[in-house]
């Protein structure tokens, strides 16, 4: 339908398409009131009736009518269902005040502060603290985060990694290799009020302060082949007690197999004691970590485990209470784990196997190429590791000499 003269050369053409949909807006009642009366205006349009009847009928004023008039001529039914945007009643920020926002972030604040927050940089450049945080935020600017970083200047880094990740990627047959470390300063914490369960709507709580009953050290060796832990709690971490709880590993693995023992570099692990009782203990290998590299350690993931899933939520009313616990999870995780405990670094299932691969090939050139070498950090006499290795397999088994080209595949 074609209606004419409802302002001086306006016209609208209503096809009974338009007209159909437009009848289905103003039916349903779910659409929004301000879509069913310009239909309305439109439809009465339509219908022949003029401005004034129009505006007596869909309760608009006379520039209302003719504005969704034009915008039925000109966009149809869809320009009857969406607003035009409208610029923004305060200006954009120019160029030059985003520009001065990320110069000034990458220097020092002013005054004592160590670094910018969204008040001071509004305040400093005289904007709004969500245009700072805006500005921030498509920059990929965060000045309140800060990363921490350790690196290691062992200048035998390359040769200990390629030696632990040989370990643990092609374990030595006739061997065992053990992660050890202790966990020391394990606090006994009750808490001075019961908390509540968990339920639907709510988290479990529990209460912020707490009573400390004293602390525990645990020793723990990781079986990186079979994730099987051989855990010892002690009330010290001295050298007595790691001889104690390397006696206790002694006990604990079968004669006959060499030991290649992975642990950091710890006062008490070098201490002439510790050294003597390797002496008289032969089938026992140390193989250090380098400095500040106790990722490489794979008992570490075992110590995380258990703080995230015993001890951190844990009530214990005495060490005797925390021990027990500690042993009790020691025991349901040799128990309860079929496959391989921890992740340890391998060519298909490490995230970082990737990283260490090109960490060695990028510092291959400054080191020494060795066609053999022997998976051991202990400097001994020569020809005294194939003599010690005899008296502990008894003759039958020797200390294996495993070889270790710096290309080794990751």
């Amino acid at each position: 339908m074609r209606v004419c003269g409802m302002r001086q050369g306006v016209s609208v053409t209503v096809s009974a398409a338009d007209r159909l949909r437009l009848e289905a807006v103003v039916a349903n009642r779910n659409s929004p009131q301000k879509h069913v009366w310009r239909a309305r205006i439109v439809l009465l349009t339509g219908d022949g009736l003029g401005t004034v009847e129009i505006m007596r009928q869909a309760g608009k004023s006379k520039t209302a009518v003719w504005r969704w008039q034009e915008r039925f001529m000109t966009a149809g039914v869809a320009g009857l269902l969406r607003d035009k945007t409208r610029p923004s009643r305060i200006p954009p920020l120019g160029r030059e005040v985003i520009d001065r926002v990320l110069a000034l972030t990458r220097e020092d604040p002013p005054g004592e502060a160590t670094h910018w927050t969204a008040a001071a940089m509004a305040q400093a450049v005289g904007i709004s603290v969500s245009s700072v945080q805006r500005i921030w935020r498509s920059h990929g600017l965060q000045p309140h985060r800060v990363r921490q970083f350790k690196l290691s200047h062992d200048p035998e880094f390359v040769p200990k990694l390629r030696d632990i990740v040989g370990l643990y990627v092609d374990p030595p047959a006739h061997a065992i290799v053990l992660s050890v470390d202790e966990k020391s300063q394990i606090q006994a914490l009750d808490r001075t009020q019961p908390g509540l369960p968990l339920k639907p709507g709510r988290c479990g709580t529990m209460t912020h302060d707490y009573k400390r009953h004293g602390t525990t050290t645990l020793f723990a060796a990781l079986d990186v082949l079979d994730g099987r832990v051989i855990g010892r709690c002690m009330q010290r971490h001295r050298h007595q007690e790691f001889i104690r709880f390397l006696n206790t590993i002694e006990a604990e693995i079968p004669a006959g197999k060499i030991i290649h023992v992975i642990l950091d570099n710890y006062a008490p692990h070098k201490h002439p004691k510790v050294r003597a009782w390797l002496d008289r203990h032969p089938r026992f290998v140390f193989h250090y970590t380098p400095t500040s590299a106790s990722w490489l350690n794979a008992v570490e993931g075992f110590f995380a485990k258990l703080t995230k899933r015993r001890l951190k939520r844990g009530v214990f009313r005495s060490i005797v209470d925390l021990q027990s616990a500690i042993n009790r999870f020691l025991d349901a995780t040799t128990t309860q784990s079929p496959s391989p405990g921890p992740p340890i670094p391998t060519k298909s299932s490490s995230p970082s196997s990737a990283g260490i691969k090109r960490w060695i090939q990028s510092t291959r050139s400054t080191t020494v190429r060795k066609r053999r070498m022997v998976l051991t950090t202990r400097r001994v006499p020569k020809g005294s590791t194939a003599a010690r290795s005899r008296a502990a397999c008894s003759g039958d088994l020797q200390l294996p000499m495993f070889e270790r080209s710096p290309s080794y595949p990751l």
